[in-house]
């Protein structure tokens, strides 16, 4: 049995709590499928967005910290595109959404063998395509703003930027249960599968400078593990390769270990469950702010300090 079933989620430090939930259950037609604080630093939000019911490896969380939190860099040494999977017949309503909208992106282009995608970023200056393809069966979230077959499926690939790509894909390969998907001449792509959602690709960038953190930058990238028993496996390879990590975190909807991959990138392995229904029913996931039990006696505080934010209305459609 694969100890790494493919990408689980990716966390980014953000600013306006508001934007959040604008941009990605507004413009991009995710679920809020969680709403809860910082497990770390609970007068910050922790927003998961995601299809019906947070499968992994459709799974985008933000840590809004604020306006005032300082802009980050892009640079080598960061995960700098999160890339989500969209039909190939979806493009034109694509581009038309986006320029309704007036978000910012790039020309369609083509790579690896043809593969089509457009760049764009969120309000906070956060890394993000649209990779449109056929390979993908998933069915995504239908909220009734975009139509059911032009919706996002969840993730495509993440895109991290190294001086170079030798060393993080030994781990991915020897460790973590990746091969070699393709290639180009400064972009390698790893997966667990030959499929959507599975995908790393790890993108030579000797010439760029060293990516700064802050607002619009990824904090870590989460990979998939069956349960608590493989998550056990994945610490005796991480010890075996010599790479320190944390202990395992219990995260309520999963439990999850951290360690920085070679190229400073931080990697987490979080189990598929229990899931995001634990402490809430399935048609209401998201709509209440739900803590941490050891928050729960700060509720009052929490939720006087944390913004108010109200859920994306008809101006989305």
């Amino acid at each position: 049995m694969a100890l790494i079933t493919g990408l689980h989620h990716v966390t980014a430090m953000t600013g306006d709590a508001q934007g959040n939930i604008d941009f990605y259950t507004g413009v991009l037609g995710l679920r809020l499928i969680k709403k809860t604080v910082n497990f770390d630093y609970s007068e910050v939000y922790h927003f998961y967005f995601g299809d019906e019911t947070g499968t992994p490896g459709t799974i985008m969380t933000t840590f809004p910290y604020g306006k005032g939190l300082a802009n980050g860099r892009h640079g080598k040494g960061m995960l700098n595109t999160t890339a989500f999977s969209v039909s190939m017949e979806a493009l034109d309503y694509w581009l038309e959404r986006l320029s309704q909208f007036n978000i910012p992106y790039k020309q369609p282009q083509q790579r690896l063998s043809g593969e089509v995608f457009i760049y764009l970023e969120d309000f906070d200056g956060l890394g993000l395509e649209l990779v449109f393809n056929d390979k993908d069966g998933r069915k995504g979230y239908d909220n009734g703003l975009i139509p059911k077959e032009y919706t996002i499926k969840g993730f495509h690939h993440v895109e991290i930027w190294l001086d170079a790509y030798e060393r993080t894909a030994a781990l991915l390969t020897t460790q973590m249960d990746h091969q070699l998907i393709a290639e180009s001449s400064d972009r390698f792509r790893f997966g667990t599968e030959n499929k959507p959602g599975k995908y790393v690709d790890l993108v030579c960038m000797p010439n760029a400078l060293k990516g700064l953190a802050g607002r619009g930058t990824v904090h870590h990238v989460a990979f998939a593990t069956p349960d608590a028993q493989s998550q056990l496996e994945m610490i005796d390879r991480l010890n075996a390769f010599g790479l320190p990590h944390t202990e395992v975190k219990d995260r309520k909807y999963f439990t999850s270990i951290y360690f920085k991959e070679p190229g400073g990138v931080l990697f987490e392995i979080a189990t598929s469950g229990p899931g995001f229904d634990v402490d809430e029913e399935l048609a209401s996931l998201g709509e209440d702010l739900m803590l941490p039990e050891q928050y729960e006696e700060n509720r009052e505080h929490l939720t006087e300090v944390l913004p108010k934010i109200d859920y994306p209305t008809e101006k989305f459609r």
